[in-house]
């Protein structure tokens, strides 16, 4: 039985409803030659929880959430990195480990979240609130960390911002998250507009200072959404991802990262699931626990994600190409927020 059998018997057994025969064939035979070619080139492949079915369940050494591909990132030592998510997921591994090259298997795969605030907008923040600590959360690119002094992901976001031990804090860039992280530590929360003066009111004090950036992923699910699931399916439980806005949490059964969904699923049984997250990670789950029965209450994917693909993987791996480069200046200093993340996990 060669490799491409033995990973088209697997997804066969795993995405047998979730994806066509004849798309399994064929690629399972892309799936074999990358899984070859890693091995050749001393490459280890991460994919995160995002990934389509069939590249998730068939070429990455590493699968998980942004802080658990942060962590492996970090540890390994192989020559070369392929990171199959987005640009700010593949810039934190070359910031963890910088003598690696580290490949993108998309030209862009960019983040609405991450593009919505820049450095400058940091800075400015900064010089209005002068010795407030600035928490960024992981889906932001390189130079807004190097301004940031804490990262956190949404699975540690509120132990992050209590490790602090302080009253006022800035947290970047999403709304929600922010909110959902402010109502969770009992602090109340302000949104500055852009073009603020540059001298903090002593009179007033903020508990926490947010961003109004948002995934346009997570803020497309509505309390109605549920209510319409619940009417159809009174015994489903719904997870939904902090990036969601505080209304939808409430009407949750659970919360968390995209990791504590998996383990919360994995540890739990209930008649059925409804994950309010990017789709893919529902068929992913079902693929792993064929048991479980999951909902599927639309196909909201995220159009970034949905860049990397398995050809392109295994063209980036060919050509070495998309090769992520980070400043020494900007890297640095992101890489102290960083490891003052990894040190409270």
């Amino acid at each position: 039985m060669t490799s491409a059998d033995s990973i088209y018997n697997d997804l066969k057994r795993r995405l047998h409803d979730v994806v066509p025969d004849v798309e399994l064939r064929y690629k399972a035979g892309i799936a074999a030659e990358i899984n070859e070619l890693k091995k050749q080139r001393n490459a280890v492949i991460l994919g995160h929880n995002y990934m389509e079915p069939a590249l998730y369940h068939s070429i990455p050494d590493f699968a998980g959430d942004s802080l658990e591909l942060s962590r492996r990132a970090a540890e390994t030592d192989k020559d070369i990195i392929v990171f199959c998510g987005v640009r700010f997921m593949a810039e934190t591994a070359k910031i963890l480990n910088p003598t690696r090259t580290v490949l993108l298997p998309a030209r862009r795969a960019g983040c609405s979240l991450a593009d919505g605030i820049t450095a400058d907008d940091v800075r400015s923040l900064k010089q209005k609130y002068p010795g407030v600590p600035v928490v960024s959360y992981v889906n932001t690119n390189a130079d807004v960390k190097a301004e940031s002094d804490i990262i956190c992901t949404s699975g540690n976001a509120s132990r992050v911002v209590e490790t602090l031990k302080t009253e006022t804090v800035i947290f970047l860039p999403d709304e929600y998250l922010a909110r959902n992280v402010a109502k969770e530590t009992g602090r109340h929360i302000i949104f500055p507009s852009k073009g603020v003066p540059r001298t903090m009111d002593a009179s007033l004090e903020y508990a926490m200072i947010g961003w109004t950036a948002r995934c346009e992923v997570h803020e497309k699910f509505t309390v109605d959404d549920i209510k319409a699931v619940r009417k159809q399916f009174p015994d489903v439980v719904i997870l939904a991802h902090p990036e969601c806005s505080p209304e939808v949490v409430a009407a949750s059964d659970f919360s968390g990262s995209t990791g504590a969904m998996i383990k919360y699923v994995e540890k739990t049984k209930a008649p059925r699931y409804l994950l309010l997250t990017e789709c893919s990670m529902g068929d992913n789950i079902a693929a792993a626990q064929p048991e479980k029965e999951m909902l599927r209450m639309c196909s909201v994917r995220c159009p970034h994600m949905n860049e990397i693909t398995l050809e392109d993987t295994l063209e980036a791996l060919k050509k070495t190409q998309y090769v992520i480069e980070i400043p020494d200046e900007i890297r640095l200093r992101a890489r102290k927020a960083l490891d003052r993340m990894l040190a409270v996990n």
